[in-house]
């Protein structure tokens, strides 16, 4: 038997429903740039839940800054709860965009994560802002994950 059948693909509607969760709570930077582009992105607002200091070197633009660490209650009490928080960090091994989400899911938020993060978001060439725009996301004069 090979690798890839070793264990059985689910039942489709077993593989369906898994597929739909999975997406309920991942967003693919190619959907959000599109969104930005045609100006629908009222339903959403992205949140950098790195350090303040990776948010200034090179951050998404629109979004606002909430380090993961600093989530709760008061930090988040003018917070439109209608919205949807799309959390995103420095990279697919970064976890500060899940721990980020985590916090505000448990104070009532509607939340997902950035597929891959800044990385990836850079990687697809979508544009950044900030203080060090040319730099990699490892490469922020000192400034890595900052999570």
């Amino acid at each position: 038997m090979t690798n890839t059948l070793r264990h059985p693909a689910a039942d489709p509607a077993t593989a369906a429903a898994f597929f739909a969760a999975e997406l309920s709570f991942e967003a693919d930077p190619d959907d959000v740039v599109r969104d930005l582009e045609a100006g629908d992105a009222d339903g959403f607002r992205l949140v950098e839940t790195r350090s303040a200091e990776a948010f200034a070197h090179a951050r998404i633009p629109g979004a606002v800054n909430l380090p993961h660490w600093e989530i709760d209650a008061t930090t988040t009490a003018d917070w439109d709860r209608d919205l949807v928080y799309v959390c995103y960090c420095a990279s697919f091994e970064c976890n500060a965009a899940t721990k980020g989400a985590l916090k505000l899911a448990s104070l009532g938020f509607r939340v997902k994560r950035l597929s891959g993060g800044i990385a990836a978001w850079r990687g697809a060439g979508y544009p950044v802002e900030g203080d060090d725009v040319t730099a990699g996301e490892h490469g922020l004069h000192g400034v890595t994950c900052a999570c």
